[in-house]
């Protein structure tokens, strides 16, 4: 959803005014959060705004501001219970019910918004805002009528602001009335020609009703008033293609891809684009990529099967149309395509096995005509060849939609186990709120200034970790080995990985002194990342990621199986000896996650946040395992308290999990 005002303005405007009596760090910590907002350093503003909610858990404002940061790093759950709380200190707060409705409708909670724009109104009717904010939302809702309606009383008082005349255009077009829908373009237009949305709407209008050479002249235009507008140079490449310039419209897909290299829309028109004109391989190559953003898309595989059948690869091509009819079994054209090259390749039994399901599935469609889901499929000759507006879905049920706004293939995985490594001391970060007395003691018993116990990788360059180890070994041929010289020596053989020498050191460490945790604790880490190694050279090794399937499978790609049992069993005598140790149940958590065992990660995780409320990495894993449990909402609001917490990573997942498609 667009966002509705411009929030530095408004933090401005309120000016989170405090009390006379206040105190002056109370007021200090209130600039301070509304300066990282004024420059955009959302998560400094949050870190700042928690130690004044600390201090003061009744400051409203410091709920309402820190509401609004996290709004803007998408994390809408959390900036929902932040409105909230400074709604139930203060129940007259307008700004706030305005906050959460806005919130709430990007969720797609909208009757709990137009609930929450109801009081706003209530208490402050002469306000423009939340009519323009209800009205976005009633348009969403499709509530078309009752939106122009609110836009008509924004209008009123604000009659400078284009996104206003848009919107309204926007629900009359829904209502059928194209010329109230052309004269609210044009006025937007009127009132702000540097705005390249009046345009590109307008000329997706003129588009839609094949005035091609007006909408071309918008597009044009749009493009003039900002050069990154890649919503215009999609909507150009269409208009040149309906034009027959093929070349022109690739430069414009081509632009698009270069504003957004993600845009699996824009590879998929530029694919079929490209095979229309004959180039297949570069086709292919498109193909490949919307295969990456958004692999389970049956059109993607439908559409490459027939690349890979003209430049004569029909094995390929039956793979594809064996990946799209795995995606959707009642697909009749891949059963027919699919039928036409098994027979060229000479196995009757399958062409006919594929001849007659196809056939069973028209007879079935045929039968249900009236309903739209079927209707498309009925038509054998039907080809999916046409490009795609941005707003277009690909059709049935089962078809994911393909948009620029797609959530990304990349990976998002676990963030990963703790171990005693190396660091610069500079660069040393000790771990929040949580340091036992048992732990301060083993580091102050091994006495080196380098160690710490973190996630992350080294700091120290890999020469200086080579040099670092063979120091650790010149020492134990001088010297008697004792338990502390063979840890150290076994964590830098680990950062070198030469794993099977530090689990070796490691267990050598545990027979001097059996009753140590931290020595299981890192010989357990050494284990798993040796797996990880070895199955990482195999190109199979396991683990989670999260793609652009909403289903957002637990994925395993596998062709042997690694077994992380022994460091398992290292974390059991860990926690045994130590179980008040956080970072062992984390760990175990990690583990038993890349077993594909989600629920006992589950609550290793949660055992971890037990110990240590404020265990960041924690509540960042076990969101993201959430996600895969299909409990989204949850996950999210444990990546938003790992984000409050200082897990950067978190926002990146809530921009792709905590709105609505």
């Amino acid at each position: 959803m667009l966002r509705l005002f411009k929030l530095l303005l408004l933090v401005l405007m309120l000016g989170c005014a405090t009390t006379t009596s206040a105190q002056y760090n109370r007021e200090y910590f209130f600039w301070a959060g509304r300066r990282c907002m004024m420059n955009n350093d959302y998560q400094e503003a949050i870190r700042t705004l928690n130690t004044l909610l600390r201090v003061d858990d009744e400051a409203f404002e410091g709920y309402f501001l820190r509401g609004i940061a996290k709004y803007n790093l998408d994390d809408l759950l959390g900036a929902e219970a932040d409105f909230t709380r400074a709604i139930e200190l203060n129940p007259v707060y307008t700004q706030a019910y305005t906050y959460r409705a806005i919130t709430r409708s990007r969720l797609g909670n909208y009757d709990d918004a137009l609930q929450d724009f109801r009081e706003a109104i209530e208490l402050r009717p002469d306000l423009p805002g939340p009519y323009y904010s209800r009205g976005v939302t009633r348009l969403l809702n499709q509530q078309f009528e009752e939106a122009i309606s609110d836009f008509n009383k924004y209008i009123r008082q604000e009659t400078k602001v284009a996104d206003a005349y848009i919107c309204r255009g926007l629900s009359y077009l829904h209502l059928k009335d194209t010329l109230a829908a052309y004269a609210d373009y044009n006025t937007a237009i009127r009132t702000n020609r540097e705005n390249p949305n009046g345009y590109n709407r307008r000329g997706t209008l003129y588009m839609q009703q094949k005035r091609l050479q007006e909408a071309e002249a918008d597009f044009n235009k749009a493009i003039e008033c900002d050069s990154a507008y890649l919503l215009s140079y999609f909507n150009r490449a269409l208009v040149y293609s309906d034009t027959n310039r093929p070349m022109a419209a690739l430069a414009d897909f081509d632009k698009v891809i270069r504003l957004d290299s993600t845009n699996s829309l824009t590879y998929f028109n530029r694919a079929m684009l490209r095979s229309q004109i004959g180039d297949y391989n570069r086709a292919l190559e498109d193909y490949d990529k919307v295969a990456l953003y958004s692999p389970n898309n049956v059109l993607v595989f439908y559409n490459r099967a027939g690349v890979h059948a003209q430049l004569g690869e029909y094995e390929k091509a039956i793979e594809d149309y064996t990946s799209a009819i795995e995606l959707y079994p009642d697909f009749a054209n891949a059963y027919i395509y699919r039928g036409r090259l098994r027979a060229l390749l000479r196995d009757p039994k399958g062409a006919r096995s594929d001849r007659d399901a196809a056939q069973q599935k028209i007879a079935a469609y045929r039968e249900r005509l009236s309903d739209s889901t079927y209707s498309i499929y009925a038509d054998t000759t039907q080809h999916f060849d046409r490009l795609l507006s941005f707003d277009s879905k690909f059709a049935g049920s089962s078809f994911d939609r393909i948009t620029g706004g797609q959530r990304g293939g990349e990976e998002m995985r676990l963030l990963p186990l703790f171990k005693f490594t190396l660091m610069q001391p500079d660069t040393l970060e000790r771990v929040r709120h949580y340091h036992p007395k048992r732990l301060a003691d083993f580091e102050q018993r091994i006495g080196n200034p380098m160690l710490a116990l973190s996630w992350q990788d080294s700091s120290l360059p890999a020469d200086s970790l080579v040099a670092v180890d063979r120091r650790y070994e010149q020492r134990l041929k001088r010297e008697v080995p004792t338990w502390i010289t063979l840890f150290e020596r076994g964590v830098s053989q680990a950062l070198i990985k030469q794993y099977t020498n530090s689990v070796n050191t490691y267990t050598a460490a545990i027979e001097e002194n059996p009753s140590n945790p931290f020595l299981y604790l890192n010989r357990s880490t050494t284990r798993a990342e040796m797996i990880d190694f070895i199955s990482s050279i195999d190109n199979s090794y396991q683990r989670i990621t999260i793609d652009s399937d909403p289903a957002n499978r637990l994925h395993n790609n596998s062709k042997r199986t690694y077994s992380y049992d022994e460091a398992v069993a290292d974390l059991n005598k860990v926690i045994k000896l130590f179980p008040e140790f956080a970072h062992a149940y984390y760990n175990r958590a990690n583990l038993k996650a890349l077993s594909g065992d989600l629920p006992a990660a589950f609550d290793d995780y949660t055992k971890a946040i037990e110990l240590n409320p404020h265990f960041a990495e924690a509540y960042y894993n076990r969101g993201v395992v959430q996600i895969f449990m299909k409990d989204t909402r949850k996950g999210c609001l444990d990546l938003s308290k790992a984000g409050e917490l200082g897990i950067t990573e978190a926002y990146e997942v809530l921009k792709r999990y905590s709105q609505v498609e």
